[in-house]
């Protein structure tokens, strides 16, 4: 499952989106005024501003013949975006996260966070993180990597692949094949993987099936601050080695690997 092999960076990378996430307990200042010396802080990076209320979709509960709508208080989701729509700083009562959909490389991602997260511990003081996250979502594209001969088989490891990974399979004929995965990793992180190809929607005009493999790394614990830079590197780290370890030599060198 896991690659000993050497980090390098992909110039032809699949990843649709990057996220960073950094959970705490409630900080209601957040959510009751405008975070004013936040912004002036960030605003060299991330210009553009949107405060807006998101209402979570409402829960069916209750019994048989019972059944009632149980709908969840909204809040208060502060975001903050780049020129160039890329990057993404998003900030709630409960948390602060990244987003980036063009990924380069990790040095570049971190130092885009670098800024935003010292402003945020300076300026609102948690006492510590209660979960940090790291989540890659790769979309796998045999397409634009000029694999299109190729069956998936051929790209990933059997283990994410499923009755796929059969030498009779014809994948063509399979309109569901998905892995969800939830376990310990290293370095006393856990990792949720969904795997599986997906096929384009009805009327779509991207008629390619594509791959979708999504990893979602995270620590969680009381988390002090001053170790938040550490507990990033250690997801990181761990989200290299699975996915290295989930695909072959074919589709590494498609993807352009170089240091």
């Amino acid at each position: 499952m896991y690659s000993d092999k050497p980090r390098c960076r992909y110039g032809a990378n699949q990843l649709a989106e990057v996220i960073c996430q950094f959970y705490f307990p409630e900080i209601s200042s957040i959510a009751a005024e405008s975070p004013a010396a936040f912004m002036e802080a960030i605003r060299e990076q991330y210009p553009r501003f949107q405060r807006r209320m998101e209402i979570p979709v409402p829960k069916i509960v209750g019994k048989p013949g019972q059944f009632q709508l149980e709908h969840a208080p909204g809040s208060i989701n502060c975001q903050f975006v780049s020129a160039d729509d890329v990057w993404r700083i998003n900030l709630t009562s409960r948390f602060i996260s990244l987003t980036c959909s063009r990924y380069s490389c990790w040095e570049e991602f971190a130092a885009h966070f670098d800024k935003p997260l010292a402003a945020f511990i300076q300026l609102y003081r948690p006492e510590y993180f209660q979960r940090i996250g790291l989540r890659y979502r790769n979309v796998i594209s045999r397409k634009a990597l000029g694999l299109e001969d190729k069956k998936f088989s051929e790209l990933i490891l059997p283990c994410y692949l499923g009755p796929l990974a059969e030498p009779e399979a014809k994948e063509e004929t399979a309109s569901r094949c998905i892995l969800d995965l939830e376990m310990a990793g290293r370095g006393g992180c856990r990792l949720q993987i969904h795997a599986g190809p997906v096929r384009a929607k009805p009327g779509s005009a991207d008629r390619e099936t594509k791959f979708i493999f999504d990893q979602d790394f995270y620590i969680a614990g009381n988390i002090a601050p001053h170790l938040s830079a550490a507990a990033m590197n250690t997801l990181h780290n761990q989200a290299w080695s699975v996915f290295r370890g989930a695909i072959t030599d074919t589709l590494h060198q498609a993807m352009k690997p170089k240091q």
